[in-house]
C-alpha cells in the first residue's frame, strides 16, 4: 500500500516488507528461517515416487481372472442349472427384486410412507425368463424345440416343473445336472442343458453383455444372473470380500478397495439394520443424516464447540501454543 506525497502526486511507501522487518518498518520479533519451496517440492515428489515404486514391487496388486458365466458353468454346473431354472420360473432374487428391474408387488423396501424404489420406477427392465434363458437360446442357429413347450404351458404347470426339477437338482450326484433322477420335469432338462452348453462355450457371456452394441460394456444382466446363484457369493467369501470381512472392495484378495463405501457396509453388520427387512433404505437414510451433520457442523451449537472442548489442534500446533 502507498500514499501520495502532498503537492507532488508521487507515491510514498507506507508499509515496508523488507526482510527482518514488519509493517511500517517495525522490526519482526518472530522467528525467521529460509524456506526453499522448489527444493521441498522436489524432495517430496522424489520421496513419494520411491515409496510408490517400492510398495508396488513388494505388495503388487491382485489380478484375479474375471468371473464369467463360462467359468461358473464349468466350475459349478449344478448351481448354474438350478439358477437358470429359478430364472425361468420367476423365483430368483432378481425376478422378485422390484424396481428398478421389475414391478413385483410387495418387493420394495419402505420407511413408513417413503418408498424410494417405487418413486424411481423400473429403469432397467429385466424379465429373467426371457432375458437370461429364452432370449439367449433363441439366438442359436437351431433353438431347442422345448422352448415352445415351456412358453405354451400354464403358469401352474411351469411352477410344478420348476419345483420338481429344483428339488431333484439339489440331490444330483457329483455336481452333475445330467445325473438327476428321472421325474416329471417337462422341458426343463433339455432347455437348461442347452443353456449350460452355451455358457460353457462362452457364447452366453457375449449374448448377455452385447446389448445390441458393437462394444460389450454393459454387464448388468450377466452380473444379475450370476448373483442369483451361489457361485459368485462363494468366491466373495473365499476372497474375504463379504461385508463382515472387508466390506465393499475394488480389488480381490485381502486388500481394501473403495474405502468411501466402508460406512455403508458397516451398518449392514450391526443391529437394528442387520435384521431389518428394509435395511437398504435405513442404511441410506443413516448415511444421509451423518453426511448432513458433517456439512452443518459450523452451524450446530454444541457440535461446533467440540474443537474447543477437545483441543486436538493444540497437539498439531503445539509449538505455536507453547510460545503463546
Amino acid at each position: 500500500m502507498s500514499t501520495l506525497k502532498p503537492g507532488t502526486g508521487s507515491p510514498v511507501p507506507s508499509m515496508s516488507w523488507r526482510k527482518g522487518t514488519g509493517i511500517a518498518g517495525r522490526p519482526w520479533k518472530g522467528s525467521v528461517r529460509e524456506y526453499d519451496l522448489f527444493k521441498e517440492l522436489t524432495i517430496g515428489v522424489i520421496a513419494v515416487t520411491v515409496l510408490v515404486l517400492a510398495a508396488a514391487a513388494i505388495f503388487s496388486s491382485p489380478d484375479d481372472k474375471s468371473v464369467t458365466l463360462k467359468s461358473w458353468a464349468v466350475a459349478q454346473p449344478t448351481d448354474f442349472v438350478t439358477t437358470a431354472t429359478a430364472e425361468l420360473g420367476g423365483t430368483s432374487g432378481t425376478a422378485g427384486y422390484g424396481p428398478p428391474y421389475n414391478s413385483t408387488a410387495g418387493a420394495t423396501q419402505t420407511l413408513g410412507p417413503i418408498d424410494l424404489q417405487s418413486l424411481a420406477g423400473v429403469k432397467l427392465p429385466v424379465n429373467t425368463a426371457q432375458d437370461f434363458v429364452i432370449g439367449p437360446l433363441e439366438t442359436l442357429p437351431s433353438p431347442p424345440s422345448e422352448l415352445a413347450t415351456w412358453t405354451s404351458a400354464s403358469a401352474k404347470q411351469q411352477a410344478s416343473w420348476t419345483d420338481a426339477y429344483t428339488k431333484a437338482l439339489a440331490k444330483a450326484p457329483a455336481n452333475d445336472p445330467s445325473q438327476v433322477a428321472s421325474g416329471s420335469y417337462g422341458p426343463l432338462p433339455a432347455i437348461t442343458s442347452d443353456l449350460l452348453s452355451m455358457a460353457r462355450q462362452g457364447s452366453l457371456d457375449s449374448v448377455l453383455t452385447s446389448g445390441g452394441t458393437f462394444y460389450n460394456s454393459n454387464y448388468t444382466k450377466a452380473v444379475l444372473f450370476m448373483g442369483d446363484g451361489t457361485y459368485l457369493d462363494g468366491l466373495a467369501t473365499n476372497l474375504h470380500m463379504q461385508g463382515d470381512q472387508w466390506g465393499m472392495m475394488n480389488e480381490t484378495g485381502n486388500y481394501p478397495g473403495q474405502s468411501w463405501l466402508w460406512l455403508f457396509s458397516f451398518f449392514y453388520q450391526i443391529e437394528p439394520f442387520q435384521s431389518a427387512p428394509n435395511a437398504d433404505i435405513l442404511v441410506v437414510l443413516m448415511v444421509a443424516i451423518l453426511t448432513l451433520l458433517l456439512v452443518l457442523v459450523p452451524f450446530i451449537p454444541g457440535l461446533r464447540a467440540l474443537p474447543r472442548l477437545i483441543p486436538i489442534h493444540r497437539l498439531v500446533w503445539k509449538d505455536y501454543y507453547r510460545r503463546r
